[in-house]
């Protein structure tokens, strides 16, 4: 047997895989403190190269592994990037779809998400209405999440036909993010949008935390340990990075979770 195929039978064995449901585990997690999601897109990370980052990403201290980012991917790539997630990690696995053709029964869960101020009536329940019963049929997970893009919204506020929340008022991002959880949310998340120039305003998030009895997650933009700092101060329980994996690697990725372990130590 090869280096190669031993160090990778190594990886299999030590990785047992997460056993679910999903939410009630991230509720439990979300009350000792923060949590850090690391998103990684299956088209630009494929197949092993997923669970080669997911690993990365695992010694360094995420939480979850999210899979999603990019239109149009399908469900044999999401399949192939969960199989090799799951092979060397011992993380929750979860979707986050762009679509019907992005689902497998591969991973844990899915986040069922609307995204509650697009134009688009398919981003908001008919898209939904149109996988429900194909979620069903896999087997996933799905865990209810009302999406809310904050301007700039970047490629997903464009591709969402969004209405972007104004940076420059809190009371109104308050107010979606309570609609949400009226509405049956579990989850609320605040996105920047993928490659965003700075994160969701700490003003916006202290405002929709205070009014939230729901995890509230806060992505896009988040590039350094000071990014991070600010907005897990201002409430954030979850932060989602994904981006600086793939451009800054371990030495970006590491200082925030750094952040966000010390919240965590601190609310223990």
């Amino acid at each position: 047997m090869s280096r190669e195929s031993s160090s990778t039978t190594v990886a299999r064995t030590r990785a047992a895989r997460f056993q679910g449901p999903f939410l009630p585990w991230l509720l439990e997690k979300v009350k000792e403190g923060p949590v850090h999601f690391t998103l990684i897109d299956p088209d630009k990370t494929p197949g092993a190269k997923a669970g080669e980052a997911a690993a990365r990403a695992e010694e360094l201290g995420t939480d979850v592994l999210l899979l999603g980012g990019s239109t149009g991917i399908t469900s044999e790539r999401m399949g192939e990037a969960a199989r090799s997630v799951h092979d060397r990690t011992s993380l929750p696995v979860v979707i986050f779809p762009q679509g019907p053709d992005s689902l497998t029964d591969e991973a844990d869960a899915l986040l069922f998400m609307s995204l509650l101020n697009s134009r688009d009536l398919r981003m908001v329940v008919r898209a939904q209405a149109a996988t429900s019963l194909h979620v069903k049929a896999l087997g996933l997970e799905p865990v209810p999440m009302g999406y809310l893009v904050v301007a700039p919204g970047m490629k997903v506020g464009e591709v969402g036909s969004a209405d972007c929340l104004s940076r420059e008022d809190p009371k109104g991002a308050a107010a979606w993010a309570l609609a949400a959880e009226y509405l049956g949310m579990k989850l609320v998340y605040l996105e920047a949008g993928s490659g965003a120039p700075s994160p969701v305003p700490a003003s916006l998030v202290r405002a929709a935390r205070d009014v939230l009895s729901v995890p509230l997650i806060v992505g896009g933009g988040i590039r350094n340990a000071e990014h991070a700092r600010t907005l897990l101060k201002a409430g954030a329980q979850v932060l989602v990075t994904g981006t600086i994996l793939e451009e800054g690697g371990e030495g970006a990725l590491g200082p925030i979770l750094h952040e966000v372990k010390s919240a965590r130590a601190r609310a223990t």
